[in-house]
């Protein structure tokens, strides 16, 4: 078995033999509300870790032009038979931290819930390059952060709301909204946290 978070082969086997319990089996209640309530005016988005495409296509059909990137084969075969006319995505097999320069400052959004707890924590750093150059300056970054509290090693790591503060703030962001949604899934209620960050400089 593949342990290392920094392979593509590890995520493929959990997509393959059913270690993918991040997977909600369809789009995410918070995106969901926040999208219905027309929180976020259509624009590019770049959806990270994207899995089998739930929240790409939920954005998608909202009239978003999205891009979604997954490192594991597995999940954009998966991504890609459940493509929906009415919901095009553009979709991606890539390592989150080699994406090409031609993205950057492309995107108005970038969205992101179960991947970043799921790359290496020494990694976090280039998490928050990765997403201040794929934005516009003024583009807004989506995070659900989980899991907040976990009693073992991960994956998934903990992931520290001060940390990430801190990160995005030496990056030029300002945090905008942040939240315990009330429409996270029973598993998870209280144990992750909306935060909506702007780009404010370069």
């Amino acid at each position: 078995m593949i342990k290392d978070n920094n392979a593509s082969g590890k995520w493929d086997a959990d997509y393959r033999w059913g270690g993918d319990r991040w997977d909600l089996g369809g789009p995410t209640p918070v995106f969901q509300r926040l999208l219905a309530q027309g929180q976020f005016l259509p624009g590019r988005v770049a959806i990270l870790g994207a899995g089998r495409g739930y929240d790409a296509r939920e954005f998608a059909r909202h009239g978003f032009e999205v891009t979604a990137v997954d490192f594991s084969a597995s999940a954009v075969r998966e991504m890609e038979k459940l493509a929906e006319p009415e919901a095009l995505v553009r979709v991606l097999q890539h390592d989150l931290f080699t994406l090409p320069s031609e993205l950057d400052h492309t995107f108005d959004y970038v969205q992101e819930y179960v991947c970043y707890c799921a790359i290496d924590p020494t990694r976090r750093g280039e998490f928050a390059d990765l997403v201040a150059r794929l934005l516009k300056p003024g583009g807004v970054y989506i995070s659900l952060a989980f899991p907040l509290a976990f009693p073992h090693q991960g994956p998934p790591f903990r992931v520290s709301v001060p940390e990430l503060l801190d990160l995005l703030g030496e990056r030029g962001f300002k945090l905008v909204t942040r939240e315990w949604p009330p429409d996270s899934i029973r598993p998870r209620k209280g144990n992750e946290e909306l935060l909506i960050f702007r780009k404010v400089s370069n």
